[in-house]
């Protein structure tokens, strides 16, 4: 079903990320003596020449062909697809810009199993097919803004994450849903390196409220632009979250948990102050080295394009996702 329909939250600029924020970022990992010197003069946020070059069509990764529904059309112009696959952080596979591209061609997906446990009635656990079709696929266009104010807009393929979830049965006592990654040093260098990994107690770990996890938006892919997710962007699956920063949707998960108290995640635990729980995008709440008021969107441009545009409250999505934190002190519960 094609549904041809402009949201509100659709823009129509072609709006792409300050090498400063980039290195801010990376300061924060130095301090704490986990990233060498020579990482901070790494690639930085901002397109590189090479993305004209890097392509998923040549990678060693397998890729498949997905069948799936197309859910909407969007009106922005979409981040081209090697940039979407040259551009990552997962950390897992190293720290720049550039390296979970390079170091996670051998990245092995298939056998997989995600587990859906905790307070449920029927436990599930998916393997590697069960991915594509326990619940219908469908292609989304949705804006992923990252925390170090840049972005893209992506067209994932992939299924609600609340139809997955109503498949387990919550129990009643359920109040968040706890994401896990695969904890795999010899495949994830980043595991087994503090140094290479920014210093991160593996395995990196997530959690929403209920609530924001049934939220229509909340998704899981299993794919972008119509194949199979590239490993360095969380292949077989991962966790889209549309209006939080981009740390939020954790990479090729291994467990979604669901628990009566808020779970812990991975960088509140590793800096409270700049990352809290919730990380809805929000430009009138900045980082503390930072401001999040504008973003560079990530376009075809080239490497001097500049792109900016105004950073949006949910990124966007404030019509479908507010009410969920009506009376809510945003800056304090950021």
């Amino acid at each position: 079903m094609l549904i041809k329909s402009k949201k509100p939250y659709q823009l129509s600029e072609a709006q792409v990320t300050d090498e400063q924020v980039y290195i801010n970022r990376r300061q924060l990992l130095k301090s704490m003596g986990y990233i060498g010197a020579g990482s901070l003069l790494a690639k930085p946020a901002s397109a590189s020449p090479l993305d004209f070059w890097n392509s998923a069509e040549k990678s060693k990764f397998q890729y498949r062909k997905l069948d799936f529904k197309i859910s909407e059309v969007s009106q922005e112009q979409l981040t081209p697809e090697a940039k979407v696959a040259s551009h990552n952080n997962f950390y897992e596979f190293g720290l720049d810009k550039s390296d979970p591209a390079k170091n996670a061609q051998d990245f092995k997906v298939n056998p997989w199993q995600l587990s859906i446990s905790g307070l449920v009635n029927k436990p599930l656990t998916l393997d590697y097919d069960d991915l594509f079709k326990r619940v219908p696929l469908e292609e989304r266009i949705y804006r992923l803004r990252c925390v170090e104010a840049w972005s893209m807009v992506i067209p994932w393929v992939g299924f609600s994450l609340a139809e997955l979830i109503k498949k387990a049965d919550p129990k009643s006592k359920a109040k968040y849903v706890a994401f896990e990654t695969l904890h795999d040093p010899k495949q994830m260098p980043g595991q087994r390196s503090r140094r290479i990994g920014g210093g991160i107690d593996y395995p990196y770990v997530e959690g929403l409220r209920i609530d924001e996890a049934m939220n229509p938006l909340a998704f899981l892919s299993v794919g972008l632009y119509g194949k199979t997710l590239p490993p360095q962007n969380g292949a077989p699956i991962r966790l889209v979250v549309p209006w939080k920063y981009g740390f939020k949707s954790i990479k090729s998960i291994v467990s979604i948990k669901l628990v009566d108290k808020m779970p812990p995640t991975t960088w509140n635990l590793l800096a409270p102050r700049e990352y809290g729980f919730y990380a809805n995008v929000n430009p009138d709440v900045a980082h503390p080295r930072w401001s999040q008021a504008s973003e560079r969107r990530i376009t075809s441009g080239g490497l001097f394009a500049r792109n900016r545009i105004p950073t949006l409250p949910f990124n966007g999505y404030g019509n479908e996702v507010a009410h969920l934190y009506k009376n809510m002190d945003l800056k304090r519960f950021y």
